[in-house]
Formats: C-alpha cells, sequence, structure tokens
C-alpha cells in the first residue's frame, strides 16, 4: 500500500494563499488518456492520487462534447487503434464502458470518377487493386505481412522503459542485452526492414513496392500523419509503421470506433481510475510545479492553492511541463537546452460537420459500406507532397490530404435521427502562418476543406448545418498541446525511444527528484495508446517502492 499522509487543517500562507491540507502520494497533472492510465496504475497499487485537469472535461485531445444541441463529435482524436492491449485488459476497460467497433476500410475517390476500396476480405482487395495494377495486387499481401513482422518486432519496446545509454548498473545492462537479444531474434528481412524504415521515406519505400498513384498516396498518408514532414521527407517511413503497431482483438494495423465516440476511452479510463480511489478535479489549472532543495513537492493552481504530493506526474508536453510550470533554475542548462531545441510545431487540423445528409460521392454513390470505414482524400503520392510544399512556405494546403470518417454511420447515437456527423482531419495546416494568424483565418480552413471535399461529394456544402474548425492554435490554446502538435513532439528518429524527449532523460524521470512525465512526449510518443501512461507508472512505483521518493 502506498504511504499515508494524515490529513491536516487548512492553512494560509504569508502570502494569503490556501493551501490544501490533504496530501497524497502522486499528482497527475493533466487529465488526458496518458495521465489517466498513470493515476488508474498507480489507484490499483494502492496509492493515493489526485488527477488535476485545466478543462471543464476530462480527456485532455480524446474527448467527446456536444457541440451542436444533439450533435456529439470527437473533437479531436476520432479514432482507436493503438491504445495497448495489456492496459484494457488491467485496467478492465470493457466493464467501464469501453467498446470498439471495428473499423475495416479505406475508401480513397478519384477526381476522375474512379476508386480504391480495400476492406477486411484479402480476395476482395486483390480484385479492387487488380483494377489498377495486377502486380500491385499480388504485392499487396506480402507487403502487409511483412509489416506485421516488423510491428511485432517493435511492439514489445512500447511497452518498455529505454535503456539509459549512460548507465553502467546492472539493471540497465541486462535491458540492453534484452534489446540485443529480441533484435537478434528477428530473421534477416525483417531487420533490414526495420532499419530501413528508421532512414527513408514513406514514398521512396512504398515506390519500391507498388506503382499504382493512389495505392501508394493513400499508404503513404500514414507516415506523415501529425508530422511536418512530406511524404518524400526521410524518416516518414518509420511514423507509417508507428501507425501499423495498432491492434484491435489482436489484429495489427486494425482499427476502431469507440461508441460513445473517443470520450469514452478517457471516460472508462477515468471510472477504472476512480473504482480504486483515484479523485479527479476538473477545472483546475496548475500553474506551478512546487519545489523544495531539487525536490517536487506539490502543485500550486491558479487560484493560489497549494495541494502537498509525495510525486508528481505531468502528461503535459516536455516544453509546457519543464519551461512553463518549473523555474528554469532547478533544472540543468543542457537539459533546458534539449526542451528548447524539441520540436512541437503542428501540422494538422480538424474540421467537424453536422450535416443532414452522408456525403454522396460522384465514385461510388450511396450511403453503403464505404462509409463505415475511413474515406482518404489522397490521390497520389504527388498530391501530398504539393500539400507539404504550401505548408514548408508558410501556409495552409490549398488542396489538403483530408482522413474523413462519418461515425454515425456506425454510431447513430452520435447525431440526431436521420442526421450525421463528419470528422474530418486535415494535412496540412502549420502553426505558424506566413500571412495573418489563426483567429483571422479559421473560417478559410473551413472553406477550404469543404470546397476540396465537395470535389468528390458534390452535395456537401449544402448538406452542411454546423461547423467546427479546430486549427494548430485550438490544440495549442485550448487543449494545452504546445504548437499544435497531435503527438505532443515529431516522431522523427532523432526524438524516439531513449532520445525522447532529450538524450538521458528518456526513463520518465526528470533532473527534479519526484517530478515526472507520463505523456505523448515521453517514449513511444502519440496517438491514443496509453503506454507513456502505463510505463511512466511502472517507474514510479519502482521508486516509491525503494523509497527514492
Amino acid at each position: 500500500m502506498g504511504l499515508r499522509y494524515p490529513r491536516t487543517s487548512i492553512e494560509r500562507t504569508e502570502e494569503g494563499t490556501v493551501i490544501d491540507g490533504r496530501s497524497y502520494d502522486a499528482i497527475v497533472i493533466g487529465g488526458g488518456h496518458n495521465g489517466l492510465v498513470t493515476a488508474a496504475y498507480l489507484g490499483r497499487a494502492g496509492r493515493k492520487v489526485l488527477v488535476l485537469e485545466r478543462r471543464h472535461i476530462l480527456g485532455g485531445a480524446t474527448v467527446t462534447e456536444e457541440v451542436f444541441p444533439g450533435f456529439k463529435f470527437t473533437v479531436c482524436s476520432y479514432v482507436c487503434s493503438l491504445l495497448r492491449p495489456e492496459i484494457i485488459r488491467d485496467l478492465d476497460l470493457p466493464s467501464h464502458g469501453y467498446q470498439i467497433i471495428p473499423v475495416e476500410s479505406t475508401f480513397s475517390p478519384l477526381p476522375d470518377g474512379r476508386y480504391l476500396y480495400r476492406g477486411g476480405d484479402s480476395e476482395e482487395n486483390r480484385r479492387e487493386i487488380s483494377k489498377f495494377s495486377k502486380r500491385d495486387a499480388e504485392m499487396y499481401p506480402r507487403f502487409g505481412q511483412l509489416m506485421v513482422k516488423v510491428a511485432r518486432l517493435v511492439g514489445p519496446q512500447l511497452a518498455m522503459t529505454p535503456p539509459d545509454l549512460d548507465s553502467m548498473s546492472p539493471g540497465n545492462l541486462r535491458k540492453l542485452l534484452g534489446l540485443r537479444g529480441h533484435f537478434l531474434g528477428a530473421d534477416e528481412e525483417t531487420l533490414a526492414t526495420f532499419a530501413r524504415l528508421m532512414t527513408m521515406s514513406s514514398a521512396d519505400y512504398l515506390d519500391e513496392w507498388f506503382e499504382t498513384d493512389v495505392l501508394k498516396g493513400t499508404m503513404s498518408a500514414s507516415g506523415i500523419i501529425g508530422t511536418f514532414l512530406g511524404p518524400r521527407s526521410p524518416g516518414t517511413a518509420y511514423v507509417l509503421i508507428h501507425h501499423y503497431m495498432g491492434e484491435v482483438d489482436g489484429a495489427f494495423r486494425a482499427w476502431g470506433f469507440v461508441r460513445g465516440g473517443m470520450g469514452m476511452v478517457s471516460e472508462s479510463i477515468a471510472a477504472a481510475a476512480r473504482s480504486y480511489g483515484v479523485e479527479t478535479r476538473t477545472g483546475a489549472e496548475v500553474r506551478r510545479i512546487l519545489t523544495r532543495d531539487g525536490r517536487a513537492t506539490g502543485v500550486e493552481l491558479a487560484n493560489g492553492e497549494r495541494i502537498p504530493s509525495r510525486v508528481v506526474a505531468s502528461s503535459a508536453d516536455p516544453k509546457r511541463t519543464f519551461l512553463g510550470m518549473v523555474e528554469r533554475s532547478d533544472l540543468p542548462q543542457d537539459f533546458v537546452r534539449g526542451i528548447e531545441a524539441y520540436r512541437t510545431e503542428g501540422s494538422s487540423a480538424k474540421v467537424n460537420l453536422a450535416v443532414k445528409e452522408p456525403p454522396n460521392f460522384t465514385a461510388l454513390p450511396g450511403a453503403g459500406e464505404h462509409l463505415r470505414g475511413a474515406v482518404s482524400i489522397s490521390p497520389s503520392v504527388d498530391y501530398i507532397e504539393k500539400a507539404y510544399d504550401d505548408a514548408k512556405h508558410g501556409d495552409f494546403s490549398k488542396r489538403p490530404y483530408l482522413d474523413v470518417m462519418v461515425p454515425s454511420m456506425l454510431d447513430p447515437s452520435m447525431a440526431p435521427p436521420g442526421k450525421h456527423i463528419m470528422s474530418i482531419f486535415v494535412q496540412y495546416a502549420p502553426f505558424h502562418l506566413r500571412r495573418g494568424d489563426w483567429d483571422d483565418r479559421r473560417e478559410e480552413l473551413g472553406d477550404t476543406v469543404v470546397d476540396t471535399l465537395a470535389e468528390y461529394a458534390p452535395n456537401l456544402p449544402k448538406a452542411i448545418l454546423h461547423r467546427q474548425v479546430v486549427t494548430p492554435l485550438d490544440l495549442d490554446r485550448e487543449f494545452g498541446l504546445t504548437g499544435g502538435n497531435i503527438f505532443q513532439g515529431e516522431l522523427w528518429p532523432h526524438q524516439l525511444f531513449f532520445m525522447r524527449p532529450v538524450p538521458g532523460w528518456a526513463q520518465y524521470r526528470s533532473p527534479i527528484k519526484g517530478l515526472y512525465i507520463c505523456g505523448s512526449g515521453a517514449h513511444p510518443g502519440g496517438g491514443v495508446m496509453g503506454a507513456p501512461g502505463a510505463n511512466a507508472a511502472r517507474e514510479i512505483q519502482k521508486d516509491m517502492a525503494v523509497r527514492r521518493v
């Protein structure tokens, strides 16, 4: 059981601020899914835990909100795949409302009226791809098998704490030897593929396999989601495999929609945490992390309230945590420089639509099965690369890559009877604009997205009842994602594994004793994964067990 602190009366400091007399084993800053996972695991271990969330609702960027009457939107994140199966099991999330509906298809319409449809039926996929290339149809299953092998090679590393390359401790050396043994146990093709994926562009790698523009375009999009790089930029092949590591019921590269929207991911984790005695508070913004003699001692809220704690775990991104909540003088200069250099500029936006009818695509009319999966506006690699060119020069894409879903086709409770919601992920939308600002150009972006999609589904503009445009500035300002980066930092090779967020500090600890990070800015990175939160909880438990904190 965790160390229990006595309850004391509320007192006033000389400055007049109120100190909450209750003290905790751990305070978790941020009620996003990773912070809630950390809290749930610590609560499950018997620790006294408090979660503090700045917004009015738990979930961070993984929320469902009724933005317009009767229409419930998954405002930011919109599909589930990467959530670790061990977290689902350990916290028994299905008993707390977590229910996933498989999303098995991708529909890619083309401007000339053709389309590519890929689903869960391998024979159907062969026929569909054969419309464009018989060679690609034969190569496609072989590609998928190899990607699954690489995902299985990399997958176990998601749940491990990265080794510290500067440490010669026995535990660290065992970890390094285990890692070496794990990779040496893989076959030569899988190892070679992994090495190449870490350095190549997604487009170059796919060029080696396929010749069909729309197939390569749609597949390369998995390498640029949330990343300020184009499909021809080195390093994007890793992001592609990052998305292959998602599982639904043990199937790699499987995606799903959570019944009730993505907010049910956070709500189910929060319910599990509360069942272990974890306390949660919303509308509780942390102004700073309190320290004394190089040790975290609690937090101070924006209203002046101070809450003491043995440990503080921040699920906010590294820049917000170490450059905004901690005095820089409490941190080593090289650490501060590393955090300042950590890349967090976002490249994504979101447009949510309430519509009176679903989109009717010229290439495949009607509300068929193709609307129960993803719709990808990605006609070719060149199309996405041109969209990136606009962003490189400081503007949002004139014709963006769009990843579209109609969640109400899967879960009618998300919209009033007969009506629908549409979730549109948009890339590219750089945080820094060369001309104007996001508050002035928000609706211009919304118009661009609708106009682009209307080229494929002409009924869309007149079907729209309401529109919400979520810009990178909104992601920063409202959801606390510095620079609007949906992964709390780029998934580039130099910001992964034992270098995330900075070399020497990839074990969830920080130079301040008792202060940890547990969000996507830590290994293994972004997505609705939960692994950073679970891994951080494990390290906190280790330190508490030997009274290092």
